[in-house]
């Protein structure tokens, strides 16, 4: 998995005024758990970008002064009006320990069910998954090439390697929809059989 490094530096003071000063110097506050203490930090917002609006999944290096911490993006909090960033919270990681993230899907493959007219319905685009971070993929590969029309990938279809998929095995991941049209047309080849 690919790793961002970010660097931070130490808030000496806490609170909401302080939050705010740091926030319009274009700041964002932080807190660091995991480890054996909490770290509250502050890091420019510029460099928080390339975390959040990439569709892959990340480890962070956080650089703290010169304290590097392996950790992953445990939450994000946004203004609801601006969508300022306002607030981040990392997770410190092991190597001997099991995380959880939300991994995103990629569909590979030309579905037979798309070549007939259908159409492919992404119904998850994330997956939550249990690894060891050695072990977490970056992206969740699912082939859809053998869908025909009306066929569904479930999680339990999924090959997981050194890796589980946390969400229920039933669960629709994609599907062939067939669309309206087609569906009329086939109703009318029915109705001239009879």
């Amino acid at each position: 998995m690919k790793v961002i490094e970010i660097l931070g530096y130490k808030r000496a003071n806490l609170g909401k005024a302080e939050s705010k000063k740091l926030r319009t110097a274009a700041q964002v506050p932080g807190v660091l758990y995991g480890g054996t203490e909490q770290v509250h930090f502050h890091v420019p917002m510029v460099l928080l970008r390339d975390l959040i609006y990439t569709p892959h999944a990340h480890f962070v290096d956080l650089n703290i002064e010169g304290s590097i911490y392996r950790c992953i993006l445990q939450e994000m909090q946004f203004h609801p009006v601006s969508e300022m960033m306002l607030h981040v919270d990392f997770l410190q990681i092991f190597d001997s320990k099991k995380i959880k993230m939300d991994i995103p899907t990629a569909f590979v493959g030309k579905a037979i069910g798309v070549a007939k007219g259908g159409v492919l319905a992404k119904k998850q685009r994330k997956l939550p998954i249990s690894a060891y971070p050695k072990n977490m993929p970056s992206i969740v590969d699912i082939d859809v090439s053998h869908l025909d029309l009306g066929q569904i990938v479930r999680v339990h279809q999924i090959p997981m390697a050194n890796y589980t998929i946390l969400a229920l095995p039933n669960t629709p991941v994609a599907s062939i929809e067939i669309p309206r049209a087609l569906r009329s047309e086939a109703s009318k080849e029915e109705k001239k059989g009879k």
